[in-house]
């Protein structure tokens, strides 16, 4: 039984990644306090061992997941990309190219001292920082070396080997480092720094979350006494009396008649008003001054919660504060803001700024939102089709482009198709949030390509690896997982002390920039778990979009390096 099974995945080697990938996705989403091995490393392991069955993985599957992979990191990332290196992102770009480099020379150093060919060079930096796309750039580096063939493949099977060894404290211990110890290396009382920071930009913490005053929001009826200090003002006027409160008059009942309310409605005595508002301020400040009443005809107002894709220039940069001021804000409430290919919940602060590529959710009156949404950008209505006529010319062009080699003083140059497929990813995802009427690939189908795209790569890269990687265990050692501690906390320690005192970034942003910047989720959930705020998301995703684009350039760049 067990031969025929070894026989048909010889035979059919597309079977044997379907496995790898159901057991490293199994596998993998097993973690204590967010920190786990993950479905990479745990596709690689099980991969490794269905290769011991001497499966042999040809064509270019490989090449295609894996361009797959890099043109929807670059999509997703795109537009935090554009904006940190060209906009008002700039020292937090600046803060994660100078750790992108720390990165490179803790990994170089520790492969040069610790004497490691190139292919186990680029093994220990990819695991040491836990950027497992670096691995597919220096394979394309070393398949152009000017070597034996045999050679380069010892190099490729060592790759994997070192990957899997430094990969678990590349993760461990970077969340460790920035999380925990980051703090008291720094002298930050993290829970402190993110109160004083929502308190110093107008944020007030509720019960149940980071809420302000926009959002958490009710819908209540109030009739209006003879004698109210509204009676004779327009609603426009009515709302201005609670200038820091946003509340709005969103119809009324006169009489038998119910109608919806515009800025220049006047308010009569005895109307019974329907006031949106934050639940709070509705029952402590309004409701002890004026008589409150169960209208259900006139509390039904038809409501619409949306999600709205950022594209206005006159939106962009602006903070929410302003933007609350604006026309079409009116009886418009804001829950939630999406940002960056992570998907981070940016906090709602006055001082928040909303920038293009956001995703902001917005809930009000119909036509409230509908007027809120044209003036913002486009509604990013859920949907299961994704533009793949974009997808597969945007990753056609990046490649071929990627292909072209230039020579100078006589050393050939060139971005391979990997590094082309990339950086297509980027310009075309950058272009998306400001020209939204094409290129729609929807979030589930972006992990798709993300997330099975590199594991698909992993898997074939593993089984191909699987005969001599116990071999070339032995091989490397338990040295090769000291180097990768040295190469993980080096680079970590630096960064902390850099992002405090010469980028000078606030007490409660810091350890998010530094997690950006070594694109550790983990981290960032550590870190916002002990502020009890998502206040450390503020710093994570311009320094991520960067710094992924970057750890994974490297890659190809230490092949350079260790040659």
């Amino acid at each position: 039984m067990f031969e025929w099974f070894a026989d048909t995945l010889r035979q059919y080697p597309e079977i044997a990644i379907f496995i790898a990938l159901a057991f490293g996705y199994y596998f993998g989403k097993f973690s204590y306090k967010g920190l786990g091995i993950g479905a990479v490393t745990a596709t690689l392991i099980a991969a490794v061992i269905i290769g011991q069955l001497g499966i042999s993985v040809t064509g270019p599957l490989k090449s295609f997941f894996f361009l797959m992979f890099l043109f929807a990191i670059g999509y997703a990332v795109g537009p935090q990309f554009v904006r940190g290196i060209a906009k008002d992102g700039l020292p937090q770009a600046l803060f994660a190219v100078v750790v992108c480099v720390f990165c490179l020379a803790g990994g170089y150093l520790a492969a040069r001292l610790g004497g490691y060919d190139v292919g186990s060079a680029a093994g220990l930096y990819a695991g040491s920082q836990t950027i497992s796309a670096s691995m597919g750039l220096a394979t394309d580096a070393i398949n152009r070396l000017p070597i034996p063939g045999e050679q380069a493949k010892a190099y490729l099977d060592a790759m994997p080997v070192a990957y899997a060894i430094t990969y678990i404290f590349g993760t461990l211990g970077s969340a460790v480092i920035i999380a925990l110890l980051g703090p008291a290396l720094l002298g930050i009382d993290l829970e402190a720094a993110c109160k004083r920071y929502e308190e110093k930009r107008g944020g007030t913490k509720v019960a149940g979350g980071p809420g302000t005053a926009w959002h958490q929001f009710d819908l209540r009826a109030y009739r209006v006494r003879p004698d109210g200090v509204i009676v004779g003002k327009t609603a426009a006027e009515a709302e201005r009396m609670l200038p820091e409160r946003r509340v709005y008059i969103e119809r009324l009942r006169r009489g038998t008649e119910v109608m919806d309310v515009t800025a220049d409605t006047v308010i009569q005595a005895g109307d019974v008003v329907a006031v949106a508002g934050r639940r709070e301020v509705l029952v402590d400040l309004i409701g002890t001054a004026a008589e409150e009443v169960d209208d259900r005809a006139l509390l039904a107002v038809p409501i619409e919660g949306l999600d709205v894709y950022v594209t206005s220039k006159e939106v962009d940069g602006k903070s929410l504060a302003d933007l609350a001021q604006s026309p079409w804000a009116r009886g418009v409430f804001l829950r939630k803001i999406t940002r960056g290919a992570t998907a981070i919940d940016i906090p709602i602060l006055p001082s928040t700024r909303i920038n293009r590529g956001d995703i902001l959710t917005l809930v009000g009156r119909n036509q409230d939102v509908g007027a809120a949404t044209k003036a913002i950008g486009y509604p990013d209505r859920a949907t299961d089709v994704a533009d793949v006529m974009f997808i597969g010319g945007a990753i056609a062009i990046g490649a071929l482009l990627g292909a072209l080699v230039y020579t100078i003083g006589g050393v050939p140059l060139t971005l391979s198709t990997s590094g082309g497929a990339l950086i297509s990813g980027l310009f075309f995802g950058w272009l998306r949030s400001v020209r939204p009427t094409f290129g729609r690939i929807p979030s589930s189908t972006v992990w798709f390509m993300n997330s099975v795209g590199l594991n698909v790569f992993i898997a074939i890269v593993g089984i191909s690896s699987g005969p001599k990687f116990v071999a070339g265990l032995q091989q490397l050692g338990f040295g090769i997982f000291l180097w990768g501690i040295f190469a993980t906390t080096l680079p970590l320690i630096l960064a902390l002390y850099a992002g405090k005192y010469l980028f000078r970034f606030d007490d409660a942003i810091v350890l998010g920039a530094v997690s950006g910047a070594r694109t550790t989720t983990a981290a960032l959930g550590m870190v916002t778990d002990r502020a009890k705020s998502q206040i450390p998301g503020l710093g994570y995703t311009v320094t991520y979009a960067v710094s992924n684009t970057f750890l994974t350039i490297w890659g190809m760049v230490l092949v350079m390096l260790m040659t």
